[in-house]
C-alpha cells in the first residue's frame, strides 16, 4: 500500500483542476469555431414595382445572393421621387446602402443632398444614345416615355402630344411629378414641346384626365381595367404584353414631337456599413446576367448590348426624336414647373 502525503495529495489536485478549467474554456472557443457566421446583409432602397412578383427584383436577389453569399434586402418606396423626397427626410438615417431608381433628371438634386459616394465602377460599352459622364451614379437601364394605348379600343390615336392634348374624346391617366419619374417626364416633355404656352396645355390635358396617380403601378392598373383610354408608360411596354400575356393590342403611341428619354441609376449611400458589398452590387448590375433580367422584367432597354433578347424589343417604336433637357435647367426650374402645374391642374 502506498502512502500519499498530503502535500503531494494538493499538488496533484490543482493539477487535475488547472486542466479541467483550460478544457472548459477550451470547448466554447471549438463550439464557436464550429458554428456558420451570419452571412452580411445588403440592404438596397428602391420604388415597388421593381420587386414586386413580376419585377426584376426577386431574381436579382436570387442571383446575387448566389454570387455573395450575401443577404439582399429590399426597402421600397411608391416610385422614383418618393425615393428621392425620403432621402430628403431621413437623409443619413435611411437604413440602406444603396439607393436604385433615381433618373438623370433627379441627379442634381440628389447629389445636394451630399449622401452617394463614387460608384468607382469601370463601365463597359453602354448603348445609351450619348456618353455617360457621371462619376456618382451608375446607369442599369433607359427608354423613353409614351402614351400606351388599347388599339382594339381606340382606332385613331393621336399623332403627337399637341394632338393628345387637344383630345378631349381620349380618357388619360398620367402619374403625379411630385412622386413618380414618369409623371415628372411629362412634366418635361410638355415644357419641351409646348414652352411658354405651357400652363395652357395642361389645362388642355386636364379637361379630359381620369386621375393622376402618385405612381406607375397604380396607374398602369387602372388603363388595364379600362378606366381610361391611355396611360403614361414607355415605348417598351407593348413587349412586356406580347412576350408575357402573348396578345400585340398594346400599343405606344409615337409622336411626331419626340419623346423624353429616361436613364435610370444608382448609387451607393456613403453611410453604407457594407461599402465592399455595395460596389460588388453595382458591378452585379451591369453584368450580363443581371442586365437581361432587368430588360425582361423591368421591360426597359438594357445599357449594355445583350444577346437574343426577346423578339418583341425588336418591334418597339423608335422616337423620331429623342427630346433632353440640360440637368442643370432641370434642377433650377423644376419647382416652378410644378407650381405651374398644380395651378392649371386645380382650375
Amino acid at each position: 500500500m502506498t502512502v500519499v502525503h498530503a502535500p503531494r495529495l494538493k499538488t496533484r489536485s490543482k493539477a487535475i483542476t488547472s486542466k479541467l478549467l483550460l478544457l472548459f474554456s477550451i470547448v466554447p472557443l471549438l463550439s464557436g469555431a464550429a458554428e456558420p457566421q451570419q452571412p452580411l446583409t445588403l440592404t438596397v432602397f428602391t420604388y415597388e414595382s421593381f420587386i414586386s412578383e413580376w419585377g426584376p427584383g426577386p431574381k436579382l436577389k436570387a442571383a446575387f445572393e448566389k454570387q455573395c453569399q450575401c443577404t439582399l434586402n429590399w426597402l421600397s418606396s411608391t416610385d422614383g421621387v418618393g425615393l428621392l423626397n425620403r432621402l430628403r427626410l431621413e437623409g443619413e438615417h435611411l437604413p440602406a446602402d444603396i439607393v436604385l431608381g433615381l433618373d438623370q433628371h433627379l441627379i442634381v438634386a440628389a447629389k445636394k443632398l451630399k449622401l452617394f459616394a463614387p460608384h468607382q465602377q469601370s463601365l463597359p460599352p453602354l448603348t445609351l444614345p450619348d456618353p455617360w459622364q457621371d462619376k456618382v451614379f451608375l446607369p442599369y437601364d433607359y427608354g423613353y416615355f409614351a402614351f400606351i394605348y388599347d388599339s382594339r379600343k381606340l382606332k385613331n390615336p393621336p399623332q403627337s402630344l399637341a394632338e393628345l392634348v387637344k383630345r378631349k374624346d381620349i380618357q388619360v391617366i398620367y402619374q403625379d411629378p411630385r412622386t413618380s419619374t414618369p409623371g415628372q417626364g411629362l412634366l418635361l416633355w410638355m415644357q419641351q414641346v409646348f414652352g411658354n404656352q405651357t400652363a395652357q396645355a395642361w389645362q388642355q390635358l386636364a379637361a379630359h384626365t381620369v386621375t393622376i396617380t402618385k405612381g406607375w403601378s397604380e396607374a398602369y392598373g387602372m388603363f388595364l381595367k379600362g378606366e381610361a383610354d391611355m396611360v403614361l408608360s414607355y415605348t417598351t411596354s407593348p413587349a412586356y404584353h406580347q412576350e408575357v400575356d402573348k396578345v400585340t393590342h398594346y400599343q405606344a403611341a409615337a409622336f411626331n414631337e419626340g419623346h423624353t428619354l429616361q436613364v435610370e441609376v444608382a448609387a451607393q449611400l456613403a453611410q453604407s456599413k457594407q461599402p465592399e458589398l455595395a460596389q460588388q452590387f453595382l458591378a452585379f448590375l451591369l453584368s450580363p446576367s443581371a442586365q437581361r433580367i432587368i430588360a425582361t422584367h423591368n421591360w426597359m432597354l438594357p445599357v449594355r448590348a445583350i444577346k437574343k433578347l426577346p423578339p418583341a424589343f425588336g418591334q418597339l417604336i423608335t422616337p423620331r426624336k429623342s427630346l433632353e433637357m440640360s440637368l442643370e435647367t432641370i434642377a433650377k426650374q423644376r419647382k416652378q414647373w410644378l407650381r405651374q402645374w398644380r395651378r392649371a391642374v386645380s382650375q
